[in-house]
């Protein structure tokens, strides 16, 4: 940056490099401009924060069932938060389930370890979700389980406090319970906003007007929203939380992996994706198609693209990361825009393919 700018002792070194060949061919006289992947002003309002237009996800610290996490992973996973944060990404999302067995809770420590070490912590917004698990009865034991995740992060706030998912198709009582909870919890000043996840439209109206008889906003939903999962819930949503002024957060922008083109029917993931990406698969080359052939014209990459029509869609995707190279390529997702031409092909293309993504099966209507 300081090279680029005129300066008398500039003039005195373009000077002396006049008689240097030597000097006025070293690479450190030209380090080329980097410009950011988005400017502040394109940062998304999300209540009383603001985000980037892109967060990440962090599902897969500390799940080894699914994502196979290893603790040997912490390392480069430190790196990919600080690229992240480093491009200007500043939202993470997380979970108080997000681990297996003795691991449960990994991401939220991780992501607290990671923040603690960061030049940038102040900017950061974490939004994490609290389960809705059987025995939080009471609103207390809800706020009980937002003190755990702020013990975790070692965090004294925290950013967006979600609901992760709805209990109204078993447990009707406990939802209210539940939602009381989220109150609770934004007055005592734990969380700045509040947010649910897996939320139908009519629910999510329903705790929207509850939660704002009570005098607290409803700030984001958290659904699966990606072109493998478009359908008629999902736009409804998206048409309500546009209405209320909530922002839709995308969960599962690239189908668990189905929208990388890195898979095929005779190539499948270990675990249990490879038996969903076995049923899946097969209907998806109108979409897949589409993808290559644009991410061919644009030099971008399938997955790039994929998240890109997220973020074109109006919401704020969270695509996952365990590898640099993987968080590198969600960052290619930013700084430039599909046009409307190239999103019409796309939505032709999901709608050609056979096969969806499977709803979370918490998901309300």
């Amino acid at each position: 940056m300081a090279s680029s700018t005129l300066t008398p002792s500039c003039f005195g070194s373009f000077a002396a490099a006049a008689s240097n060949k030597t000097s006025y061919s070293s690479p450190a006289a030209f380090k080329p401009l980097k410009l950011p992947l988005f400017w502040p002003w394109q940062k998304v309002k999300m209540g009383p924060l603001s985000v980037s237009p892109m967060g990440f996800g962090t599902w897969a610290w500390g799940n080894q069932l699914l994502w196979g996490y290893q603790e040997s992973m912490d390392s480069e996973l430190q790196h990919i938060f600080n690229l992240a944060v480093d491009n200007g990404i500043n939202l993470f999302d997380t979970a108080d389930s997000y681990g297996t067995g003795r691991l449960n809770g990994q991401s939220e420590k991780l992501l607290g370890k990671f923040i603690r070490q960061s030049q940038v912590k102040n900017d950061i917004v974490i939004a994490t979700k609290f389960a809705a698990y059987p025995w939080r009865l009471t609103p207390a034991q809800f706020v009980k389980a937002c003190q755990g995740s702020l013990e975790r992060m070692q965090i004294e706030k925290i950013g967006i406090g979600q609901l992760h998912w709805s209990t109204a198709n078993y447990a009707p009582l406990q939802e209210m319970a539940l939602w009381d909870g989220l109150v609770a919890m934004y007055d005592k000043g734990l969380v700045q906003a509040v947010g649910v996840s897996n939320y139908g439209p009519k629910q999510l109206v329903r705790i929207h007007d509850y939660l704002k008889d009570r005098g607290v906003p409803l700030c984001t939903a958290q659904v699966q929203f990606s072109l493998l999962s478009i359908g008629d819930d999902q736009l409804e949503i998206k048409k309500i939380c546009d209405s209320l002024g909530i922002r839709l957060i995308a969960y599962s922008p690239l189908g668990l992996g189905m929208l990388t083109g890195k898979y095929s029917p005779s190539k499948l993931p270990s675990g249990p994706r490879g038996l969903l990406f076995r049923q899946t698969l097969p209907g998806l080359e109108p979409l897949l198609t589409t993808l290559g052939d644009i991410a061919e014209k644009r030099r971008k990459t399938i997955p790039q693209v994929a998240i890109n029509w997220c973020i074109s869609k109006g919401t704020i995707p969270i695509p996952g990361a365990k590898t640099l190279k993987q968080a590198q390529e969600n960052l290619g997702a930013l700084g430039w825009n599909l046009t409307q031409e190239e999103l019409n092909l796309l939505d032709d293309g999901a709608r050609e393919s056979p096969r969806k993504m499977i709803q979370n099966i918490f998901q309300t209507r």
